[in-house]
């Protein structure tokens, strides 16, 4: 009997073999499955007989190959009830040609599990129909190519696969009609780094006082990002299916937005456990992270985010393999200057001792500043514009600009995330422009790394002003967003 087992964010294909040998009464379940697996005995035998099918009074030897892979979750109830079945002539033999994967309930129910994605995707990679909950029929009506074969009950297959069932497309979201830009009063160098950022796929960190806004800006950040591609939608809901996420918006094309606790430890921000699951790095995957309080979280777990924003992805390594997870996300972060916040802030003086203020920053580390693209000083607004009606830019309008300079970016065949002699290119710097971006390195004392960052600032700034090069103004504005922490 066909089925899948995850790994990661991908499903690997497992055999579930059922032997009925005569012999004293026994169920066996062997092949490395875990704890979920093992305890199907009494779910399956419990469900059949709800059914109205005969448990075998026999020897009972289920082996899931390969034997080697370990095996993880509840969706292996479905596949050995019905390779008991058929091997005890009680269901056609026609039902084991489709991949099944579901949890029983005792009362033979077939419940939805996480990962039905990328379970489909396996399916479909066979080239078989896929067995699943009627509850699930959504999820993997996503996937295209793949037959899902919808069945409530255990019973429902007495007389072979059920017909065909498949949703209709999901139509896109609109743009967000909550959190809008127009709400936020004053802030305009903050909303244009955010403008930025959304456009080159950046990520970004604002510093300022407690009050300043800084949390509100980054709520309504997700307003001003384009919908998921068809590529992206797939990719990112695999992910947060393994995670048994619900997935209806990234569906609809809504870009996930994760704001984890500054108390997550480092395998809840960057994955881990047993079984591995995705952290909130890979479910903020073609998306945003916000990490408000940034100095708050572990240093371990902060440094722990340096691979992904650099590579894209994340490589857990453990003693029963390797597990790779996606994770390329557009980081958002902010914090407060110094333990007491008012470092800085002409309305009131600061109170920390100048070792309390170096331990704080240090909790960051530089080559974790290195990577983020854009920091900037977040200050208060003065009391009267907040006190008057605002008329601000709308997130809308703000979105077509970057959906704009995304297309721009797109036109030119080439990654947002350019190095090396390819982003110089992309650039395309005259004499002038190479000088100011000496400048702004050794105003800064730039890494190679700042250098790159600074260029992919100005390549954004440029597809914004709908240039095909990157020019002085361009890079003088990208200096200006490198605020030392």
């Amino acid at each position: 009997m066909p089925s899948s087992t995850i790994a990661g964010v991908h499903a690997v294909p497992v055999d579930v073999e059922v032997d009925v040998a005569s012999g004293l009464p026994s169920f066996a379940i062997v092949g490395l499955g875990d704890t979920a697996v093992l305890e199907a005995r009494d779910r399956v035998r419990s469900a059949l007989r709800a059914c109205g099918f005969d448990f075998p009074n026999a020897h009972v030897t289920v082996n899931l190959a390969p034997a080697p892979v370990r095996k993880h979750g509840t969706g292996f109830d479905l596949p050995i009830a019905l390779g008991i079945l058929a091997a005890t002539g009680q269901v056609p033999a026609a039902v084991c040609c489709a991949v099944a994967v579901g949890e029983l309930g005792l009362d033979g129910g077939v419940r939805p599990v996480a990962g039905l994605l990328a379970h489909a995707m396996a399916a479909r990679s066979r080239d078989l129909p896929l067995l699943v909950s009627a509850d699930a029929l959504s999820e993997v009506s996503a996937v295209s190519g793949v037959s899902p074969r919808p069945v409530t009950s255990l019973g429902t297959l007495r007389h072979g696969l059920p017909a065909e069932g498949r949703l209709g497309p999901v139509e896109h979201a609109a743009p967000p009609t909550g959190a809008d830009f127009a709400e936020v009063h004053g802030q305009g160098v903050a909303k244009r780094a955010l403008e930025i950022a959304a456009a080159g796929g950046l990520g970004l960190l604002m510093i300022g006082p407690p009050g300043t806004g800084k949390t509100m800006l980054a709520r309504r950040f997700p307003g001003i990002l384009p919908p998921l591609t068809e590529s992206e939608i797939l990719e990112t809901a695999a992910v947060h299916s393994v995670a048994g996420l619900d997935i209806e918006g990234i569906l609809r094309g809504v870009r996930p937005f994760r704001t984890p606790h500054h108390t997550a430890t480092t395998a809840g921000l960057v994955g881990g456990g047993t079984p591995p699951r995705p952290g909130e790095a890979s479910l903020a995957h073609n998306g945003v992270l916000f990490l408000d309080e940034l100095p708050e979280f572990s240093p371990a777990a902060l440094q722990a985010l340096r691979q992904p924003l650099e590579d894209g992805h994340l490589t857990l390594v453990r003693a029963e393999g390797r597990v790779r997870y996606p994770a390329r996300f557009a980081l958002v972060a902010a914090m407060n200057p110094c333990p007491c916040g008012f470092l800085g802030d002409p309305g009131r003086a600061c109170t920390c001792p100048a070792a309390a203020i170096e331990r704080y920053r240090t909790r960051i580390g530089g080559p974790l500043i290195d990577r983020i693209d854009i920091t900037l000083r977040v200050d208060r607004v003065a009391p009267s514009s907040l006190l008057r009606v605002p008329v601000e830019e709308s997130s809308r309008c703000v979105r077509e600009r970057v959906i704009a300079a995304r297309e721009r970016c797109a036109g030119r065949g080439l990654p947002a995330s350019l190095s090396g002699t390819s982003l110089l290119a992309a650039c395309a710097l005259g004499e002038g422009e190479r000088k100011a971006v000496e400048a702004a390195a050794r105003r800064h004392r730039l890494s190679g790394r700042g250098v790159t960052r600074l260029l992919r600032v100005g390549r954004a700034i440029a597809d914004l002003a709908d240039s095909d090069r990157v020019q002085t103004d361009h890079v003088l504005e990208a200096s200006c967003y490198r605020v030392m922490v």
